[in-house]
């Protein structure tokens, strides 16, 4: 099994804890963690911006990344979310086997 490890950032808590919970329900996902209070700098259309956002760590499969990351492109309000993969190297063997046994 090769796990991933998600990050999507938001416009807000409730924003991440709504799309958190729609990819958990429909077993994209096995857990999001919604971390609020982040503040994002970037430059977007020509212009640097600072915006306040939440942040959302995502666990899943690896072979269930492309059918998550068109999820939450169709959930977002942002035009280019932010969601990148990474792969989890190692572990909690009996966490591993729960997000296989979650996201199933």
């Amino acid at each position: 099994m090769s796990a991933r490890t998600i990050y999507v950032t938001t416009g807000s808590r409730d924003e991440g804890i709504a799309i958190g919970r729609e990819l958990v329900e429909a077993r994209l996902a096995a857990c999001a963690n919604v971390l609020a209070g982040a503040t994002s700098v970037y430059r977007w259309q020509g212009e640097v911006r600072e915006d306040a956002e939440a942040i959302v760590v995502l666990k899943t499969r690896a072979d269930l990344v492309d059918a998550l990351v068109e999820r939450v492109k169709a959930l977002h309000s942002y035009d280019c979310p932010c969601v990148v993969a990474l792969p989890i190297v190692g572990g909690n063997a009996e966490y591993l086997d729960w997000i296989v046994k979650e996201t199933s």
